[in-house]
């Protein structure tokens, strides 16, 4: 399931909470503000397990660079989906 569509479920429940129905322009605007806190939980997450990985792995600095571009490969591709919501 994409961030997005996680999203869309987190408005519609926020909408049952609210014993409402809001109309489109709502329910998109509660979406991405929904995907956007997802991004950025995400995002705080892979520089943690970046840090992790250095620690972790400092005997060898090359399996730690390694994990480490592939979560930063990750958080680039999330960064740009943040900005795109902007």
């Amino acid at each position: 399931m994409s961030f997005r569509n996680r999203a869309e479920h987190a408005a519609g429940v926020i909408g049952g909470l609210l014993e409402t129905s809001p109309n489109a322009d709502v329910a998109k605007a509660i979406a991405d503000a929904v995907e956007k806190e997802i991004i950025e939980a995400v995002l705080d997450e892979s520089h943690r397990c970046v840090q992790v990985a250095h620690t972790c792995c400092s005997a060898d600095l090359d399996k730690a660079h390694k994990i480490a571009e592939g979560i930063k490969r990750t958080h680039t591709a999330l960064a740009a989906n943040l900005s795109a919501l902007r």
